[in-house]
Formats: C-alpha cells, sequence, structure tokens
C-alpha cells in the first residue's frame, strides 16, 4: 500500500487516483515535465486507505503544504464522486482541491460535483495546457487556504498568552465599550484598564480595537 506523500510544506503535491494505469503514467509524466510532483494511487480505497495515517495522526494538520488532486469520476469499486463526499465530509476539499477527470457523458455529474464543493473538472481527452493550468489554480487555492489557517492557529495562540482578566477586557473592547465603562463593569481603575488594554494590543499584535474585532471574527467564522 502506498503511504501519503507531504514531506514539505514548502512544495507542491499533486495526488492522483486513477484504475488506468496508462492514465496515472501519463498525467505524472506531464507533471513531472511541468516541474510538479506527484503520488498515484490506483483506486479510490487505496487513496483513502493511505490518508486514513497522516489524518490520524494529526487531522487538523494534513496536507502540510500545496496539495490537489487529480480525481477520475468512474473507476471501479469506490467512485471517484464517493471518494470526493468522502473527503468533504473529512474537510479536506478546500486544503487539497479536487479537480475530476471525466468522460464526456459524465460532464453534467462533474457539474453537480462542482456544486458540491469540487474545485473544477477537466474533459477527457484533456489539454495538456488546460490540464496544468487547472492543477496550478488548485494549487495555489491550496496554498492561500493553508495560509489563512495558519493566521488562524497564530491568532488562536496568541488569544492564549493573555490573562483572564485581559481576554474580559478585550471582549469588551471588541463590543465597542469605552474605558470607564469597562471599569466600572469590571470594577477596576481606568488606569488599570488602560494597562490591560494596551497588553491586549501588544500580545495580538494590533494597533486599534477594530483590528482586535477582526481577530476575534476570524477565530469565530474559522469554527
Amino acid at each position: 500500500m502506498n503511504s501519503i506523500s507531504n514531506a514539505s510544506s514548502n512544495i507542491p503535491m499533486v495526488y492522483l487516483v486513477d484504475d488506468e494505469q496508462v492514465v496515472r503514467a501519463a498525467l505524472a509524466w506531464l507533471l513531472r515535465s511541468r516541474r510538479l510532483l506527484s503520488q498515484s494511487f490506483d483506486s479510490a480505497e487505496s487513496f483513502e486507505s493511505a490518508l486514513d495515517e497522516p489524518v490520524a495522526a494529526s487531522p487538523d494538520r494534513w496536507p502540510t503544504g500545496p496539495s490537489c488532486m487529480l480525481l477520475d469520476l468512474r473507476m471501479g469499486g469506490m467512485s471517484g464522486l464517493s471518494l470526493f463526499d468522502r473527503l468533504a465530509q473529512r474537510g479536506l476539499t478546500q486544503a487539497m482541491p479536487v479537480i475530476f477527470l471525466t468522460g464526456h457523458g459524465d460532464v453534467a455529474t462533474a457539474v453537480s460535483a462542482i456544486k458540491r464543493g469540487a474545485f473544477d473538472f477537466v474533459e477527457k481527452p484533456f489539454s495538456d495546457n488546460t490540464l496544468v493550468d487547472r492543477v496550478e489554480h488548485a494549487l495555489t487555492a491550496s496554498m492561500v487556504w493553508l495560509g489563512a489557517r495558519a493566521d488562524r492557529e497564530r491568532q488562536s495562540q496568541l488569544l492564549q498568552q493573555l490573562s483572564e482578566r485581559e481576554f474580559a477586557v478585550m471582549e469588551l473592547i471588541s463590543r465597542g465599550v469605552p474605558n470607564k465603562l469597562i471599569a466600572d463593569k469590571l470594577k477596576l481603575s481606568i488606569r488599570t484598564v488602560e494597562i490591560h488594554r494596551a497588553r491586549v494590543f501588544e500580545k495580538l499584535g494590533v494597533n486599534s480595537a477594530v483590528e482586535v474585532v477582526n481577530v476575534l471574527h476570524a477565530l469565530r467564522t474559522s469554527r
């Protein structure tokens, strides 16, 4: 059984899932000619089985680098569409955008999959340039999503540095409560509130109440 490769956060990886060896070989050669790494799987089941280990070990961290998948819609055993649905249930289809490879008769199904969150589809026989263009766009989308995830993690870690009192002050700042009312509500002096406010700004790396609101909003909407 293949194991999932995603060794470096700086190196993009394209996962090829197709039950035809000749197609996998052709895709791997095409991507290699454009300096893109790939890893091949001969069935949806083999990819999902290989995926279990890294996801189980670090469910919130895989993939660690820009990734996408070229997925055949029709395969023996589990279909590409079923695998896509399973990946969506795991919350992986934004970090690893899925591009379906389809025959002419499957276009309507592929369009339906896009409405459900697939990144794109390419119809067989495909143009090499068109396919690589789609792959590069998908890898860029993955990189942007992973960057946003890293920002959320960084902001979450910053919040954890706040003391209980600082967190309470921050919550009131985010609601637009002025210092005097914060002092009254928390039974503190205005000077103490000003000190806590300054520490909150310093620890979060922000310069205004608006930026505090943006940090909290980003964290809450990502959950």
